[in-house]
C-alpha cells in the first residue's frame, strides 16, 4: 500500500446518501394493485348467476330475446328416452315457464328437484307471455349426503359400476 504524503490529509470517509423507501413501496403498491385487478378483474364476467321465474317475470323486457339460466323446480316431467325430447314445467312456486330440452338427462332428474337450465324463450313468443324456454343445457341438483355402501353386494355393486364406466 502507498503511503499518504506527509501533510496531506486523507479524505473522510463519503456517507452513503439513504434512500427512501417510498419509491418501492408505491411499486410493490402498484404491482398488487395490477395483480388483483387481474385476477378479479374478469372473475365478474366469468360468473353465471340465475333468475327465478318470477325475477325473469319482473325483468322480462330488458332480458327479452338474450341467452339466461332459469332456475327453480321441475314439475309435470315428461321425457321420451328413443327421442331424448324432455319437457317439464319450472316454477319457483308463484311463476310457472313450460321448458324444453333435447339431450341425455340425469338419472337424478325427477319431479320437485332443483334445477337450473340455460337456454332462451322461444323467438314465437309475443306479448306479455315469453312462450317456451328453449334450454341448451340442463343442470340437475344432487343430493349433498354422501352414503357409503354398507353391505358387501352394495360394494360389489359400485365395483362393477366403475369398471364397466372405465
Amino acid at each position: 500500500m502507498t503511503q499518504p504524503e506527509r501533510g496531506v490529509t486523507p479524505l473522510p470517509q463519503a456517507k452513503r446518501r439513504r434512500r427512501s423507501p417510498l419509491p418501492s413501496i408505491l411499486g410493490g403498491g402498484a404491482l398488487l394493485g395490477l395483480a388483483a385487478f387481474l385476477a378479479f378483474g374478469s372473475l365478474g364476467q366469468s360468473l353465471e348467476y340465475f333468475k327465478t321465474p318470477s325475477e325473469y317475470q319482473l325483468e322480462q323486457s330488458t332480458l327479452a330475446g338474450k341467452p339466461l339460466r332459469l332456475g327453480g323446480l321441475a314439475q309435470a316431467a315428461e321425457y321420451d328416452p328413443q327421442t331424448l325430447n324432455l319437457s317439464f314445467q319450472l316454477t319457483d312456486g308463484s311463476v310457472t315457464y313450460p321448458v324444453q330440452y333435447t339431450g341425455a338427462v340425469s338419472d337424478m332428474f325427477q319431479e320437485g328437484q332443483g334445477v337450473v337450465v340455460r337456454g332462451r324463450f322461444s323467438e314465437s313468443a309475443q306479448g306479455a307471455d315469453p312462450g317456451v324456454f328453449q334450454a341448451d343445457e340442463l343442470i340437475v341438483k344432487h343430493s349433498e349426503e354422501y352414503k357409503v355402501p354398507e353391505t358387501q353386494a352394495e360394494i360389489d355393486q359400485l365395483k362393477d359400476l366403475l369398471e364397466s364406466a372405465e
